[in-house]
């Protein structure tokens, strides 16, 4: 599996939120917002591979490496474990 998923991208944006919010020790503004400009350029490099992925029909196996077994797309995911 992948070093870094998006999940562990959820939980370092989660804890930059609740860092913010400390009373005692917040985290500086600016910090926050580089947390912020990185991550969203890790959204923006898997959106492209998602892209990628479908449009090249290599499909779930590969998206798992990127994506972890846990945070994969739908678009990736079995099709029998979607509901209508």
């Amino acid at each position: 599996m992948a070093k870094n998923t998006l999940q562990d991208l959820r939980d370092h944006l989660f804890a930059t939120l609740e860092s913010l919010s400390d009373a005692e020790k917040p985290m500086e503004i600016e910090r926050a917002k580089a947390v912020c400009q990185t991550a969203q350029t890790i959204i923006d490099t898997a959106r492209v591979e998602v892209k990628y992925l479908e449009v090249t029909g290599q499909g779930e196996n590969r998206a798992k490496k990127f994506f972890g077994e846990d945070s994969l797309p739908i678009a990736f995911s079995s099709r029998k474990n979607l509901t209508a």
